[in-house]
């Protein structure tokens, strides 16, 4: 077994820290406004990150992506998750399952996004339905040469800037889960709300009512009845990418409290000679070790073709919970070894406190996580989550 990057992953981890520590340098100016950056700040970011190979590093070479494996995504999502405010949005990363698109839905919603033109946003949650995704009213009754969509769905992440949101409704008499391409402009579309949450994030995560809205045939994704399944691939990709960017907050947060610790003075000597600070940075590194290497490791694993997929998706919800989880005790940790300073917004640990934790929310909470591993377990036992692909 080989943990060694490769030379090409050692220069992509470069590039990934040194566009994050461009980001970095909007952190303050995103949190003095409450989030957002003025829209030519973003397109220039945005640019410079298409320049840069991290752009849209999921997506295929010839449709203009970067062609990313999972685990080179991970390498890449692990710098992204150092910088607060989730600027690692600019850096746009689609929809998996947009690639699942035909042809003539590919030219028409995917390839602009990853030219960075336009953005999707992926709407499944509802007022009623959260981590019950099964329990959703959404509904999309068929028409002449399409669907009526009406519902209502909360929490779409980036909703506020995307041009077109991947949206899941119920179709047809026979109520089958279906994803539709809808247009934000379209009638009937209507934005309703955009809540203010605990993090100062540079996009929002609005709400939207969806009333008689008209989706064409050539509008649905995957097919009428497949959307669960899409949505269920969707969430083991970024399932993977949180345990990937909480790990990386949490590095930035030791990091920081570290060498706060080897400067800072009290009672005539180092504050990290003290064993207390030193029990917390240790514990901090444990948490971080072994969660970036469980997360390198399921990675990996889902880029190698014999995995199964009904496995990975545990796994993938494996390192979500543990990485998420463990990336709150670790900023935790650092903001008290920061003391009074820790709590001042201007300081990135303050910040990473507050962001972390809606981690062990979104893409399924960290129960709904336990229940995923524990249904695996029962009907596949212990080696089927326990061992490593072999």
């Amino acid at each position: 077994m080989d943990f060694r990057y490769t030379p090409e992953q050692a220069e992509l981890k470069a590039r990934a820290a040194a566009y994050s520590q461009r980001l970095m340098s909007y952190e303050n100016a995103s949190e003095e406004a409450d989030g957002p950056l003025p829209a030519e700040t973003v397109r220039t970011l945005t640019r410079e990150a298409v320049d840069a190979g991290v752009f849209a590093i999921n997506m295929p070479v010839e449709w203009g992506g970067a062609g990313l494996s999972l685990l080179d995504q991970v390498i890449v999502e692990e710098e992204f998750g150092k910088v607060t405010n989730c600027l690692w949005d600019i850096p746009w990363r689609p929809a998996n399952v947009l690639a699942y698109g035909t042809e003539a839905q590919r030219e028409k919603y995917l390839l602009p996004v990853i030219r960075g033109e336009r953005f999707d946003a992926f709407a499944v949650t509802e007022p009623g339905a959260g981590s019950d995704a099964g329990s959703g009213t959404s509904t999309a009754d068929p028409v002449p040469g399409g669907w009526l969509l009406n519902g209502e769905k909360w929490f779409v992440t980036c909703g506020d800037v995307a041009d077109f949101l991947l949206v899941q409704a119920d179709a047809g008499p026979d109520r089958q889960p279906t994803l539709f391409f809808v247009d934000k402009q379209a009638p009937g579309v209507r934005m309703s709300r955009v809540p203010r949450f605990m993090h100062s994030a540079v996009n929002g995560h609005p709400e939207f009512v969806f009333q008689d809205v008209f989706v064409a045939d050539e509008d649905v994704l995957g097919g009428v009845g497949n959307g669960y399944e899409l949505t269920k691939e969707w969430f083991t990709d970024e399932r993977l990418m949180i345990a990937a960017r909480t790990t990386g907050a949490a590095e930035r947060a030791l990091e920081l409290a570290r060498d706060w610790a080897v400067e800072r003075r009290q009672f005539g000597s180092r504050i990290a000679d003290f064993q207390l600070i030193q029990g917390m940075l240790a514990d901090c590194a444990v948490d971080i070790a072994v969660n970036r290497a469980y997360t390198h490791q399921v990675a990996w694993e889902a880029d190698q073709p014999e995995t199964d997929r009904k496995t990975l998706h545990a796994k993938a919800s494996t390192a979500k919970l543990a990485a998420s989880e463990a990336a709150g005790r670790v900023v935790d940790r650092c903001l008290q070894i920061f003391g009074g300073r820790g709590y001042d917004r201007s300081y990135p640990v303050e910040r990473l406190y507050r962001e972390v934790r809606v981690d062990r929310i979104w893409e399924g909470t960290s129960e709904i996580q336990r229940l995923i591993i524990a249904n695996e377990l029962i009907k596949r036992g212990t080696p089927a989550l326990a061992l490593p692909l072999h």
